[in-house]
């Protein structure tokens, strides 16, 4: 399996980093900073508009411009069984 980083911006400060996704859902997205013991997770919410994912990590806000849709998409795209679990039947 091969890990899955991802940028993330510092709102302060505007400088990008990549970071490690520990766990990634289409209401949550798990990441961890640093590497080592002095790593730290962070989780990241969807905004209320649904169009990027923040966090908070050492009182510094991060963001993940990458969309609700987009990030279900990528889901899909790695499960497509789960796609099919998901489908109502009427």
């Amino acid at each position: 399996m091969q890990n899955e980083t991802i940028t993330v911006t510092n709102t302060e400060s505007g400088k990008t980093m990549d970071v490690l996704v520990y766990d990634k859902r289409p209401g949550q997205i798990t990441v961890v900073i640093g590497e080592g013991v002095h790593s730290i997770k962070c989780e990241l919410t969807p905004t209320k508009n649904e169009q990027a994912y923040v966090g908070s990590v050492m009182g510094r806000e991060i963001i993940y411009h990458c969309s609700r849709e987009q990030v279900q998409a990528e889901l899909d795209e790695i499960n497509p069984a789960l796609k099919k679990s998901r489908t109502f039947k009427k």
